[in-house]
């Protein structure tokens, strides 16, 4: 019998996104910046939590054999370079006792460690995941539509906002709700946040499709492969929420400057799953660790040329939109732009 965990990492491997709106976003850089590269700061902070990098490895995969290498590798990674890594969904170590695929604190003591479950569970699995992990946070997903169309996933979504509720008031581990690449809308977040959530990743479409991989198991729907809104777009969106909830972003990103244009939008952090998987089949270790590193210094790179010496800074940055972002976004930004402009002349 296949392993649906094998299948996934199979055919997440094998998708081509054929869109992807960060190419759709320009960003406007500064020609006289003040700083020196060595000034950047690239630190950032969600959940009440101080981090050296905007970015980490976000949840892939746990519950089998494939799993567990491909964990070993992502977990030596993210050690080495300092990077929190986010494990796939342990719900297949919460139905088997035995199950060694996902990393653990004594076999890797200074590994930032982070975890997942889906949002279908009861309390009493978070409860036994945070205590079976310790993590420095639970990544609590939400995945409606792979679950439909999933042969043996959830139909009766209920009692999500319930069990949500129940996290909140009773998980002493912080909490970041996440979608899994389908965007999450506006709506949500607020409700989100009524219940008591203060971070959550938007997950946008641009990358990974849980919808084409289950159509490759499952029913066929292909039109349904590019369901969802683009990671781009779910931040344009969720604007209104960023003084409220940390905000961070993932989604078919696939360097530093992908990353950049998350940072620009106002996330807090940046996620990369596929980008990072991809590395660690195609590389060894050591190299795929020298290629993260490297991406710090291009996130500095970057942000000296847009004159940002903080993350902070990168929230006044200008940019484009072009296609698809500029005809369904007609004002967003036109307005700070034209302000910025008007005090500029006004101090001549």
């Amino acid at each position: 019998m296949r392993n649906r965990k094998d299948d996934h990492i199979k055919h997440a491997l094998a998708y081509q996104s054929p869109y992807n709106s960060f190419d759709e976003m320009e960003l406007i850089q500064a020609s006289l910046p003040k700083y020196a590269l060595c000034d950047i700061d690239l630190s950032t902070s969600f959940l009440g939590m101080d981090f050296d990098f905007p970015f980490y490895i976000n949840a892939m995969t746990g519950g089998s054999q494939k799993a567990a290498a491909v964990n070993q590798k992502l977990a030596q990674v993210a050690e080495a370079t300092g990077l929190v890594m986010v494990t796939g969904s342990y719900s297949a170590a919460l139905k088997n006792p035995h199950d060694q695929s996902y990393p653990r604190h004594e076999d890797y003591p200074k590994l930032k460690l982070a975890t997942n479950i889906g949002l279908d569970k009861p309390l009493s699995a978070a409860l036994a995941t945070a205590k079976s992990m310790q993590p420095l946070f639970l990544q609590v997903h939400v995945n409606v539509m792979q679950e439909l169309l999933m042969p043996e996933g959830e139909r009766d979504f209920s009692q999500w906002q319930s069990h949500l509720q129940d996290y909140v008031q009773n998980l002493s581990t912080p909490l970041m709700l996440k979608e899994v690449g389908f965007g999450m809308d506006l709506a949500s977040i607020k409700r989100a946040y009524e219940l008591g959530v203060r971070c959550v990743d938007i997950s946008g479409r641009g990358g990974t499709s849980f919808a084409y991989i289950e159509n490759q198991r499952g029913k066929k729907l292909d039109y349904l492969n590019d369901w969802g809104q683009t990671t781009v777009q779910a931040l344009i969106n969720a604007s209104p929420m960023m003084d409220k909830v940390d905000i961070l972003a993932s989604g078919g990103v696939r360097h530093p400057l992908d990353m950049i244009k998350c940072l620009v939008l106002g996330a807090k952090a940046v996620g990369l799953s596929r980008t990072v998987l991809e590395l660690v089949e195609r590389y060894q270790v050591d190299q795929v660790i020298a290629i993260v590193n490297g991406w710090k210094e291009e996130l500095r790179l970057i942000m000296c040329a847009l004159n940002c010496k903080s993350i902070a800074d990168l929230r006044q940055v200008d940019y484009l939109l072009y296609g698809r972002l500029a005809q369904a976004n007609p004002q967003h930004k036109r307005d700070s732009v034209t302000s910025r402009k008007t005090n500029y002349k006004k101090s001549q």
